[in-house]
C-alpha cells in the first residue's frame, strides 16, 4: 500500500512541476509579446533591409522625378554629362545639413567637369513632416543649391539603389550609354565637420575617372540619419 502511495505522490508532484513550468513559460511568451508591442524601435532602423540595392559595377537604371521648381527631372536631361553625383539627402537630418554646404561645392567643382550633383529626398513626410515637398522647396531656396532636389514621392528610387542613410552618395559614370555604380557611402571621413575632413572620398573618386584611373576607394560607410520610412 505503501509504495501505491508513494508512486501517487510522486506521480502528483511530477504533474504539478509540468504544470509549473508551462506555466512560466506561456507567462514569459507573454510577456516578450507585450514588450514587443510597447518597446518598438522607431529611430535610426535600417529602412532598407529587404532591398540590397546597388553595388559596385552595376547599372544604375534611370528615374524621372518632380525638382523643387516642378519640373520632372531625370538623367538622360543630361546628355553631354560624363556621370552623375546622386546624393540621397533630406531637409533636417543634422548630417544632411551638415554636408549641404559640401554638396553644393561638389556641384560647382564638377558639374562643369560632366559630373553634376543629383540630390533626391528619400524620406516619407507622413512619417517625418518636415520633409515635405513644400519645405524641400524652402530647403533649396534657403541654402541655396545649385542643383536639382528631386522628391522621392513613392520611396521607390532609395530603395533600388539600397540607400540607407541621409546623406548617401553613389556616383555613376556612362559607359556605352549606361550609368554604371563606381563609388558608394559617404562624402568624406567627416560628416560632422567640413574643418575637419582629412579624405574627400567622393571628389577623390571622381577626380580618378577624370584621370582615366579605377577608382581606389569604391566603398566606404555612410554615416547619417536613417531614411525614414
Amino acid at each position: 500500500m505503501k509504495n501505491i502511495l508513494s508512486k501517487i505522490s510522486f506521480a502528483a508532484l511530477v504533474l504539478i512541476a509540468f504544470s509549473s513550468c508551462k506555466n512560466e513559460s506561456t507567462d514569459k511568451s507573454e510577456e516578450f509579446a507585450v514588450n514587443e508591442i510597447v518597446q518598438p524601435e522607431f529611430t535610426e532602423i535600417e529602412s532598407v533591409t529587404e532591398t540590397k540595392g546597388y553595388t559596385i559595377g552595376d547599372e544604375a537604371t534611370d528615374f524621372k522625378l518632380k525638382d523643387v521648381n516642378g519640373k520632372m527631372v531625370s538623367l538622360s536631361d543630361y546628355p553631354d554629362a560624363k556621370g552623375f553625383i546622386v546624393i540621397f539627402t533630406c531637409n533636417t537630418c543634422p548630417f544632411a545639413v551638415a554636408s549641404e554646404e559640401r554638396i553644393v561645392a561638389l556641384d560647382q567643382e564638377f558639374a562643369p567637369k560632366g559630373y553634376p550633383v543629383i540630390a533626391i529626398n528619400p524620406n516619407n513626410p507622413a512619417v517625418q513632416p518636415d520633409d515635405t515637398y513644400e519645405l524641400m522647396q524652402q530647403k533649396a531656396k534657403n541654402a541655396g543649391f545649385t542643383f536639382p532636389y528631386l522628391y522621392d514621392e513613392s520611396q521607390s528610387i532609395y530603395a533600388e539603389y539600397g540607400a540607407t542613410k541621409t546623406p548617401h552618395v553613389y556616383l555613376l559614370q556612362k559607359e556605352d550609354g549606361k550609368n554604371i555604380v563606381k563609388y558608394i557611402g559617404a562624402i568624406d571621413d567627416n560628416v560632422r565637420n567640413a574643418a575637419e575632413v582629412k579624405d574627400r572620398f567622393l571628389a577623390n573618386a571622381v577626380n580618378e575617372l577624370l584621370a582615366g584611373k579605377e577608382v581606389s576607394v569604391k566603398e566606404t560607410k555612410a554615416i547619417g540619419c536613417s531614411v525614414k520610412q
